[in-house]
């Protein structure tokens, strides 16, 4: 079964204690089930169920459907002015 890496920043590293971890990429699966599976990770309950999702740095919706060789990142809210 392929792997997809999913890039974590700021906030969503620090509760899942790294900045990078690789998940499996099943027939159909999509980033709502990506999210789904790191939020299932010791320290994930606290990601939002629809946090901000980029795929190859462009952002898309929780119905996008990642295939081999994408990179997915989690981006956390930003703050600034």
């Amino acid at each position: 079964m392929p792997s997809i890496p999913v890039l974590l920043f700021a906030r969503y590293a620090d509760l899942l204690g790294t900045s990078r971890v690789e998940l499996p990429l099943t027939d159909g699966c999509t980033v709502a089930d990506l999210v789904r599976h790191l939020r299932s990770l010791p320290g994930g309950e606290a990601i939002p169920e629809r946090p901000f999702v980029a795929v190859n740095m462009v952002q898309v919706d929780a119905s996008h459907r990642p295939q081999p060789g994408d990179e997915v990142a989690l981006l956390p809210p930003m703050a600034g002015g």
